[in-house]
């Protein structure tokens, strides 16, 4: 079938001077999912450029039987059927790319005779446009092309749009007149009339329509916006009349109003256009709703400066270094601040008096807009506007293991705008909490962090040096339910990034043979589960009831420390807080060289400095707990020295230092 495959492809596109890689994922290239890229294709026209296409695909791709070749048509024919192959490879090269600037020569091999014979060059003059002239004018220097199913060539995304940025991601004031320029060079290299050019045309009038006129209404700057108005208007005397013509509604008027230079009118077309969009998603989308009273009615009162609003895990849980500092001021302050609680679960029970709104409910927003204190353990939404006197205090959820932002070359399953995205959030901190020495100056490096950092240790770490420690755990086991006569191991494994089906969505797989550790160690041991709070509903223990138990919805992980009495871990930072107890922990690092060595990386070495057992398999694991009293004896001075290293700071006083660091000093 491949032979067979083969063969039609030649005998369709004879020899080929430019091979395509398959580009399903239109955005691939470096610098896509910017904001100002916005896909081409319009809805009025990608039904017509549909039909084309399935017109030229009966013209190109016919079953063997049908076919016929080239040499059999007539000359009428046959230039039809040139302009249909060239109509395929532009709209795989060119029209399915998001925006102009992610035209690229990256996914195409020339061959050379091609470029020689044309004399095709790159036009050196242009630093972020260069590939558009050039790939135009060799699509109309040929007419046989081959697409190529699967990547031949991989070129590496950049994903530090702060410290190493792509072209795609610089920001360059000429970048304008650049775009401009590459048209002009672009025209001037394919022939005209001609239908390459007038979809190349169309190309440029989408991206105005859709991506700079909305630009003349934000920018504040009148004298960019009128020069940069006018130097549009004159390319669009170059415009193919055909492709004018072809417009409808807001596009038709907008068009008109540019090529007449009425730039206030351009910009009432604007308003009343994005106006009837946004009014549209907003009774569409309870969060659309939300965004715009956040926008334009709640951040126009007053902010309210005893106010708090906590969050833990986005509204997940009541948990983490929030609750604690929550619970301090709630036992030591009663009544100096309003305290508010963004919680999913209202059933979520939460002592002393708050309040408890949903995360992105309507009074998130109100809430978000108008508190004076805002604590919290992740990154605040993007789109969350530091006012004036606001306070942002972030606790973080733990001491790295694995390297954070700007620490880490490649990020596989986040955006190329994720450092530029986190770096813009940081701004926002005034204060960061550290647990340890290692996490302040890994903090300040990670996070490019120029603010204050609390080296006070973690709030959440109170319970864990609390002097009836014993009592609480009493408590949890009832609670959980857990007979007196068992002793407990828990289960943390890390959150695998790389691990995922698609943007948001995650895989998980147990790598532990659960079933086996009951019949050996169920006489004397029960497991305890804690997933990562984004896979925590991709656990069925349902099966091995009595001996493990899914505790990864269980609200606060430092009381399920506090009932455990080994840990198994591999990479999540849970080992640094459970130290603080001093009791032995098995690292099941079943994956330790693709995560050492192929992902995020690691702050430390794993292997030497840890304060326990690297283990790669169940058997593994089961030997380790049955000689658990060996490996505490093994690794008592490596325990001492991790200890030293990564608890020291820990004395029970967290949340007190944090509170008078934070709110007293600012009263």
């Amino acid at each position: 079938a491949q032979d067979q495959e083969e063969e039609k492809d030649e005998n369709d596109l004879e020899s080929p001077e430019l091979k395509m890689e398959d580009d399903k994922e239109e955005d691939s290239q470096e610098g896509s999912e910017n904001s100002d890229d916005t896909s081409d294709d319009d809805k009025d026209d990608e039904g017509k450029d549909s039909r084309q296409d399935k017109k030229d695909r009966r013209s190109n791709l016919a079953d063997d039987d049908d076919y016929v070749t080239d040499d059999q048509l007539t000359e009428e024919e046959l230039l039809l059927r040139l302009e249909a192959r060239t109509r395929m490879a532009y709209r795989i090269l060119v029209s399915k790319r998001k925006g102009i600037r992610n035209i690229s020569v990256l996914n195409i091999l020339f061959k050379r005779s091609l470029i020689e014979d044309n004399k095709l060059r790159f036009p050196e003059h242009l630093i972020y446009f260069s590939d558009i002239p050039f790939l135009m004018e060799a699509l109309s220097k040929t007419n046989r092309y081959k697409k190529r199913f699967g990547a031949v060539y991989v070129k590496r995304k950049h994903n530090d749009a702060i410290n190493f940025p792509a072209l795609s991601q610089t920001r360059d004031p000429n970048r304008f007149n650049e775009y401009i320029e590459a048209y002009y060079e672009t025209v001037n290299r394919i022939p005209r009339p001609s239908d390459l050019k007038y979809r190349f045309d169309k190309k440029y009038v989408y991206y105005y329509t859709r991506v700079h006129a909305p630009k003349l209404k934000r920018s504040k700057n009148d004298i960019w916006r009128q020069e940069n108005f006018v130097t549009m208007s004159k390319l669009f005397k170059e415009i193919d009349r055909d492709v004018i013509r072809g417009l409808k509604g807001y596009r038709r008027r907008l068009i008109k109003a540019l090529i007449r230079q009425d730039v206030d009118k351009s910009i009432r077309i604007v308003k009343m256009h994005l106006a009837y969009k946004k009014l549209r998603k907003i009774f569409r989308n309870k969060k659309a709703l939300g965004r715009f009273l956040y926008t334009h009615v709640f951040l126009k009162r007053p902010m309210v400066k005893n106010w708090i609003l906590f969050e833990s895990f986005f509204g997940k849980s009541f948990s983490d270094s929030p609750k604690y500092i929550y619970e301090y001021i709630s036992a030591n302050l009663p009544g100096k601040y309003k305290c508010i609680w963004i919680i999913n679960k209202r059933r979520t029970n939460i002592p002393f008096r708050h309040k408890k709104i949903k995360r992105f409910s309507i009074r998130y927003y109100y809430y978000l807009a108008r508190c004076g204190y805002i604590v919290f353990n992740s990154r605040q939404p993007a789109w969350v506007v530091k006012r004036e006197g606001n306070v942002f205090l972030q606790t973080w959820h733990g001491t790295p293991l694995k390297k954070l932002v700007f620490d880490i070359e490649d990020i596989n399953s986040a955006t190329p705008k994720y450092k530029q995205q986190v770096y813009k959030q940081s701004r926002a901190w005034d204060y960061l909490i550290a647990a340890n020495g290692f996490s302040s100056e890994t903090f300040k490096r990670c996070f490019l962090f120029d603010n204050t950092i609390l080296n006070t240790g973690y709030p959440r770490n109170d319970i864990l040096h609390s002097p009836d420690r014993d009592q609480i755990a009493a408590i949890m086991r009832r609670r959980l339910g857990i007979p007196e006569d068992k002793k407990i191991i828990l289960y943390a494994p890390t959150w695998r990034d790389d691990e995922f089906y698609d943007k948001g969505l995650y895989k998980f797989e147990l790598h532990l043979n659960l079933d086996l550790m009951r019949k050996v160690l169920g006489d004397e041991y029960l497991i305890l589960i804690r997933t990562h709070y984004f896979i925590a509903d991709s656990l069925d223990l349902s099966a091995l009831s009595g001996f493990a138990y899914n505790v990864s919805k269980y609200d606060d992980i430092s009381e399920l420390y506090l009932v455990s009495d080994i840990l198994i871990t591999d990479y999540s930072s849970v080992f640094f807080d459970f130290a603080n107890l001093k009791r032995p922990m098995i690292f099941f690092t079943y994956d330790l060289e693709k995560y050492r060595d192929v992902l995020r990386g690691f702050y430390i070495d794993i292997e030497r400095e840890v304060p326990g057992p690297l283990v790669f398999t169940t058997d593994e694991v089961i030997d380790a707990i049955k000689g658990i009293d060996l490996v505490t004896k093994q690794y008592k001075e490596r325990y001492k020295e991790f200890y030293n290293r990564f608890c020291g700071w820990e004395d029970g006083q967290a949340s007190k230092k944090v509170v008078e660091s934070v709110f007293k000093i600012r009263e």
